[in-house]
């Protein structure tokens, strides 16, 4: 039986580990990763735009990004937006390409970073949660208005409770990889 409720929650749930995933690409884990950048933006003619859109991002190495500008006058703009961002990159510029060399973490910053996985996680779960609470309360206000009867209600809470539980178990499985890339990186 599915019901507005479940498939409106089973989105938001979708969504939830969709932004995690995506905030968990963009923690650096030792290894060069294009999605770093993504929240890059560069100055280009008066507009900031992000950087995958002036530049190639390419990985020639294990932990070497190299950016190649599509115009060759935009290479200082973009390494100025790489020094002004917060991933603490050193960008080395030779005057045709930007390399940016990913430095290998120490135990300290590796735990560091786990912690912030985890924060990350649980953010994702407590979003997770909130779906569902407002879930379970469209039911019960579908079963106050008698829309569902008591039965149904226990059924769909049921079925809330499980799509809850696989949203949960996706992010768990999303932040233990992400925790792993880190700890052997």
């Amino acid at each position: 039986m599915t019901n507005k409720a479940i498939t409106k929650a089973k989105e938001n749930m979708s969504k939830s580990v969709d932004v995690l995933s995506r905030e968990l690409a963009n923690i650096r884990a030792g290894k060069a990763n294009a999605s770093i950048l993504s929240n890059v933006k560069v100055m280009y003619y008066g507009t900031e735009v992000p950087l995958n859109q002036v530049a190639s991002i390419n990985i020639p190495e294990a932990r070497v990004l190299m950016i190649t500008p599509y115009d060759k006058s935009s290479l200082d703009d973009i390494e100025h937006a790489i020094n002004s961002s917060d991933l603490g990159l050193n960008p080395a510029n030779d005057g045709t390409v930007i390399r940016l060399v990913i430095p290998q973490l120490t135990g300290e910053r590796r735990k560091e970073i786990a912690k912030q996985v985890g924060k990350e996680a649980e953010s994702g779960r407590i979003a997770v949660r909130n779906v569902r609470r407002e879930a379970m309360d469209d039911l019960k206000k579908q079963e106050k208005d008698n829309d569902i009867t008591e039965d149904e209600l226990r059924a769909l809470e049921k079925d809330v409770q499980k799509v809850t539980d696989d949203a949960i178990a996706q992010m768990d499985k999303l932040a233990a990889d992400k925790e792993k890339e880190i700890t052997e990186g």
